[in-house]
């Protein structure tokens, strides 16, 4: 178990899904990035949200396309 972090490194938290490593984990990752690009957004794979204050406060969406929708809106 994982979970995918969008952050806008212009502005404070990010949005988290959880997930687990995979294809399908590298595929949204780079439709994600293909919508975005990597100039304002990162997209980072972390453990536990609570190891990682730094992209706090996290706001956890439930699906793929909620996740989607956020970050193309960041």
């Amino acid at each position: 178990m994982c979970y995918l972090v969008a952050k806008d490194i212009n502005k404070r938290g990010c949005v988290a899904l959880k997930t687990k490593h995979g294809p399908e984990l590298v595929a949204l990752k780079k439709e994600l990035i293909s919508k975005v690009g990597l100039d304002r957004i990162q997209l980072v794979t972390i453990s536990r949200p609570s190891a990682y204050g730094e992209y706090e406060p996290y706001s956890f969406v439930k699906t793929e396309s909620e996740l989607k929708e956020a970050v193309i809106n960041m």
